[in-house]
């Protein structure tokens, strides 16, 4: 029955990682559906863009949480189901791949970063620490949040092997780091051709306006 229970615990973590707090925000918030501007990325960063710093933060801080509270809760009753020693990773990396293809938004998802962080700080504190450190260095220095992220996901897997081994869950972190990087594939062509937008900057989109109210005001002007 240990079997039925990790499964079933790994698919609860991919429905929570689903749900998009970023367009959920926006909505409460009454501001414009991130996926229509900026990036159209569903995301704290893109949230930003819209000017409302407020649903930004929100946005991070549930996206985290989405992360965090799945593994948390695996790492705290595995042991007691006599689950697998992988169920935590394979949870945090659920609840990571959620976010990135969410089934209630039709499989089109965020990037995934502050899921990733949220996820690691689960697995060991002073490892998401580190990695916060590293994005936060490297986002204060070059203004660009898609670097920053790029660069801390490919530290997370040697810090993890420089402090802890090759524990479980590092295999799980491995993925992780890869398909955070993979989905920043446009974010990385346009730092290359020096079009990438930088941290603060606010993107031109109908931010102080619903994704209804500017759908009416466009046939309006038609």
């Amino acid at each position: 029955m240990e079997w039925v229970w990790t499964l079933a615990a790994i698919v609860a973590a991919y429905l929570i990682g689903s749900l998009s707090f970023a367009v959920n925000v926006s909505r409460l918030f009454g501001i414009a559906d991130p996926r229509s501007y900026g990036s159209k990325n569903p995301g704290a960063t893109n949230v930003l863009r819209s000017g409302h710093r407020g649903a930004a933060v929100l946005t991070l801080a549930l996206d985290a949480l989405k992360g965090y509270v799945p593994v948390l809760l695996a790492l705290l009753y595995a042991p007691q189901w006599d689950l697998p020693e992988w169920t935590a990773g394979a949870v945090g990396l659920a609840a990571f791949v959620g976010h990135l293809w969410p089934v209630f938004f039709r499989f089109a998802g965020g990037k995934g970063v502050a899921t990733a962080a949220g996820v690691l700080m689960a697995f060991n504190p002073v490892l998401g620490l580190a990695t916060l450190l590293t994005w936060a260095i490297v986002a204060g220095f070059m203004r660009y949040s898609s670097l920053a992220s790029i660069v801390a996901a490919a530290f997370a897997p040697f810090f993890q092997m420089l402090m802890w081994g090759t524990e479980p869950i590092l295999p799980f972190i491995i993925v992780m780091s890869l398909l955070l990087v993979w989905r920043h594939e446009g974010n990385i062509r346009k730092l290359l051709g020096g079009t990438e937008s930088r941290l603060g900057h606010k993107a031109p989109s109908p931010a102080g306006t619903t994704p209804a109210s500017h759908s009416r005001s466009q046939r309006k002007g038609h």
